[in-house]
């Protein structure tokens, strides 16, 4: 699996988590899909990922595109 791949289920994994915390546990847990979206979209700016150097340590491969 490539590294885009990764991080598209991390994130998606973790609006999920989120979204499963704030409704069962507190509403401030809204807080982490909102870190969640703030971080895509500075990745997308400034290419940089703090999940794809955790992926890259678990294996996964950077795409060949």
């Amino acid at each position: 699996m490539t590294v885009e791949n990764g991080v598209r289920i991390m994130a998606g994994c973790m609006i999920l988590l989120s979204l499963y915390l704030t409704w069962f546990v507190s509403p401030k847990w809204v807080w982490l899909t909102v870190f969640v979206a703030l971080n895509l979209i500075q990745s997308a700016f400034t290419g940089l990922c703090p999940a794809v150097f955790f992926l890259k340590k678990l294996g996964f491969k950077d795409c060949k595109c």
